[in-house]
């Protein structure tokens, strides 16, 4: 039987690598030879477009500057997971980059790869800034065509 697929969403967030962290832990570690899953974690980069928009008029000269910005940290998160599964000898995984909105990124990358389960952390924003921003989790639980798994940091106890 072929394994499903799973596909973790990460940012450079620390919540995503707590996320991926977990994750692998419990699928992947104990399992060495023989994960339950196939392994996708993709990173939904902005488009410089999105964050240029913001800027207004003058935005078209800090355009290469955001774009650079925005390869560079998703070069950085790329390594930085790549890392952390080869830490937790999990050898066998894909690692995308996909330009666009997280919410649109993660659901196509379930379409595409026809995954069993989307694992995304959870940022634990508040109800504002949630309304403002969407939650890409909320969004994620309602549109992905599988299982989704909210990863949630556990709080800290002063």
């Amino acid at each position: 039987m072929e394994n499903s697929v799973m596909v973790v969403g990460i940012d450079d967030s620390s919540e995503s690598f707590y996320a991926l962290e977990w994750t692998l832990d419990r699928f992947f570690f104990p399992y060495q030879s023989k994960p339950p899953f196939k392994l996708t974690i993709v990173h939904a980069k902005p488009s410089p477009s999105s964050i240029v928009g913001l800027a207004g008029p003058g935005g078209i000269e800090v355009f290469p500057f955001v774009d650079a910005d925005l390869k560079k940290i998703a070069s950085r998160v790329v390594n930085k997971a790549k890392e952390l599964c080869s830490s937790k000898s999990v050898t066998d995984v894909v690692v995308e980059v996909v330009e666009g909105d997280p919410r649109n990124v993660l659901c196509e990358a379930v379409e595409k790869h026809n995954a069993a389960m989307l694992v995304v952390g959870s940022h634990g924003y508040g109800a504002i800034k949630r309304a403002v921003l969407g939650s890409v989790s909320d969004y994620c639980a309602h549109h992905a065509h599988c299982t989704v798994m909210i990863v949630k940091r556990p709080r800290i106890k002063h």
